[in-house]
Order: C-alpha cells, then sequence, then structure tokens
C-alpha cells in the first residue's frame, strides 16, 4: 500500500510526516529547509511510493484563510504543476502547533528543546496526517 506524506509548510522551513505503507501509523519524517522542498519531494518520491499529500490550510478562528494562505496556496499550485499525478489534499492545520508544543511538553521535552521550532513544524505535520488518519477511517 502506498505512502501519504503530510506537510507543514512554512516560509522559512517545512515539517513532513508519512504514514508506515499500511497507511496505520504516522511519523514524524523531518523538517527541511523550505527552498530545498521541492527537490526533497522529487528524491522522496524516486523512493517511496506516495498515494496523496496533505497540504496545511491555514485559517482563522472564524474560518477566513489566514493571512499566509496566499503564500501556501502558490505553494499548492507550484507542486501540482511539479507534480500533476499526486492527488493533493487540503487539512485545516488550526492548533496544530499549539497542540504540537503541548506534546512537547507532555513528553517531558526540556525548556530548550521545546524552543526547537523544526520539532513543531515536524510534530505539526504528524498530527495532521493523523487526524486525517483517524477522520478517514471506515
Amino acid at each position: 500500500m502506498p505512502r501519504i506524506l503530510s506537510i507543514d509548510y512554512g516560509q522559512k522551513r517545512t515539517g513532513i510526516a508519512v504514514t508506515d505503507e499500511m497507511q496505520i501509523i504516522a511519523s514524524g519524517l523531518t523538517t527541511i529547509p523550505t527552498n530545498t522542498l521541492i527537490d526533497f519531494l522529487k528524491d522522496y518520491f524516486a523512493k517511496e511510493k506516495v498515494e496523496a499529500v496533505l497540504i496545511g490550510e491555514p485559517k482563522q478562528m472564524n474560518g477566513q484563510p489566514s493571512e499566509s494562505a496566499s503564500v501556501i496556496k502558490g505553494f499548492v499550485t507550484h507542486f501540482s504543476n511539479i507534480f500533476p499525478d499526486m492527488k493533493v489534499v487540503r487539512v485545516d492545520e488550526r492548533f496544530t502547533s499549539k497542540m504540537a508544543f503541548q506534546t512537547m511538553i507532555d513528553s517531558g521535552l526540556s525548556k530548550k528543546q521545546r524552543q526547537n521550532k523544526g520539532l513543531i513544524d515536524e510534530i505539526s505535520a504528524t498530527i495532521m496526517l493523523q487526524d486525517y488518519l483517524s477522520s478517514n477511517r471506515f
């Protein structure tokens, strides 16, 4: 079974998570500089079979797009042009950064470790992916 990949896109860095081959468990994969994202994905897709890519859709509390939505929309267009056969699923990413930070606290990470914004991005991508998996079970 192919994997599902999740992207927590940011202007500086991007968190990436992926499912196992049975699409049961979401795991953080990495955080990379955003300017290397397309090359990373080309390499990853060449090595692994991926069925779909989830990309966070930032929204405000009232459901309206946030300020960063236009930047991410531009990335989605660029991504779709480069990978036209890849299924893209947009998912609500509200609260994922806060939930990621709380997960770090609950896991007992030190204050210094919790300041690692890259880890927050990776955990956010994992939360988006796990939520997607949970909501799409039969």
